[in-house]
């Protein structure tokens, strides 16, 4: 389960990490540019949260289990990251960007992977 769970929160946290800190770092426009149609439209402190919350999502499945501190913060991590995303399938369901839910839709499944296989590990 251990080995599993790694790799599960090994590429959550590559994908989080990654666009946590593109939302943090680049302004709306050029977010927009880069595909992220939704960031213009929302308020910026808006989108910086959700960037903040993503990266802080994927420090937290990865600095528990490997300092073996707080481990249960790990799946509640996850849990934090499933959260974020059925705020984003229901946005962009919502404004009609339907090519988009599949990414969506696979970091979901991904996060309740880590969620379960956290809560099983460590709980």
């Amino acid at each position: 389960m251990l080995i599993a769970y790694w790799i599960v929160a090994g590429l959550l946290a590559l994908a989080y990490l990654g666009a946590g800190a593109m939302k943090i770092a680049r302004p709306p426009a050029k977010l927009a540019d880069s595909g992220l149609t939704w960031a213009p439209d929302f308020p910026l402190w808006t989108v910086k949260a959700i960037g903040i919350l993503e990266v802080i999502g994927a420090l937290g499945l990865i600095l528990p289990p490997l300092t073996g501190i707080a481990t249960i913060l790990a799946p509640l991590a996850a849990v934090g990251l499933v959260l974020v995303q059925l705020g984003a399938i229901v946005t962009h369901v919502v404004r009609g960007e339907v090519k988009t839910l599949v990414v969506n839709v696979v970091l979901l499944v991904l996060a309740i992977a880590a969620a379960w296989l956290g809560f099983v590990s460590w709980a």
